[in-house]
């Protein structure tokens, strides 16, 4: 069964994900200039100034397999500059489609939660490029869904860029072992069409969290840089602290 459908067949739920995230962890997203040129890898001066976090937060109910995994953000005026690199196995990648199921397959995802009491945006990568973004107030379950959240319509999710290490589309699972890495680009006015106008983000304090998962994939696993509580990613009173310096 997936990570998704266990979630969704679970009934008893309480207030505990919309209650103030905990302290226990902090990144300090570092100021950019200028931006990075398209082809700039994790090993690139531009990349070098960012803080490098570890997901390091795996869940018991996945398989042995636990690639490493590191992130690092920075920031200008204009948006969030992210990158993922991944210590992977059994790496497999079919969904190609903006909101398509990319958690299935080898993905990683970067939540943030701007203002308390706004909800928050979920950024879902698959290894190929493909992602889905959704605004959730509410992330209790449904039998439809979370109970209170929008689909980023394509024409608002469009100024979000990608950069992907691999193919598109990997049909048949690398067993071997490979390093990816995606990177991304995330504008300040998609969050503020959600949130409300943000200001200048020099010394503001946002809350969120980074994973790594691969629901479908023959060795599925469900990594954290802030722990989550129970298996669930959608906790944000599990978030943790994200500072921009």
């Amino acid at each position: 069964m997936s990570y998704m459908n266990q979630m969704n067949e679970r009934s008893a739920r309480d207030n505990s994900a919309l209650e103030t995230p905990t302290d226990k962890q902090e990144y300090v997203v570092q100021q950019a200039q200028p931006a990075p040129p398209n082809e700039a890898g994790w090993d690139s001066p531009f990349w070098s100034a960012g803080e490098t976090l570890k997901l390091e937060h795996f869940r018991p109910e996945g398989s042995d397999h636990r690639p490493a995994t590191f992130a690092r953000l920075l920031y200008d005026e204009t948006g969030i500059h992210g990158i993922f690199q991944v210590h992977d196995r059994y790496v497999r990648c079919r969904r190609t489609n903006y909101l398509d199921e990319v958690w299935k397959d080898s993905c990683v995802e970067f939540f943030a939660q701007p203002k308390p009491g706004r909800g928050y945006l979920n950024f879902e990568f698959n290894c190929g490029g493909a992602f889905l973004c959704y605004h959730i107030v509410n992330p209790e379950r449904t039998a439809h869904g979370f109970k209170e959240f929008t689909k980023v319509p394509a024409e608002i999710a469009r100024s979000i860029q990608v950069w992907p290490s691999l193919s598109p589309h990997i049909e048949q699972e690398i067993t071997e072992p490979i390093v990816w890495t995606l990177r991304f680009f995330i504008p300040f006015p998609l969050f503020e069409h959600y949130v409300g106008s943000l200001g200048k983000p020099a010394g503001q304090l946002w809350r969120g969290n980074f994973f790594k998962c691969a629901d479908e994939s023959s060795h599925p696993h469900w990594a954290s840089w802030a722990a989550v509580d129970i298996f669930d990613f959608h906790r944000p009173s599990c978030f943790g602290r994200i500072r921009f310096a």
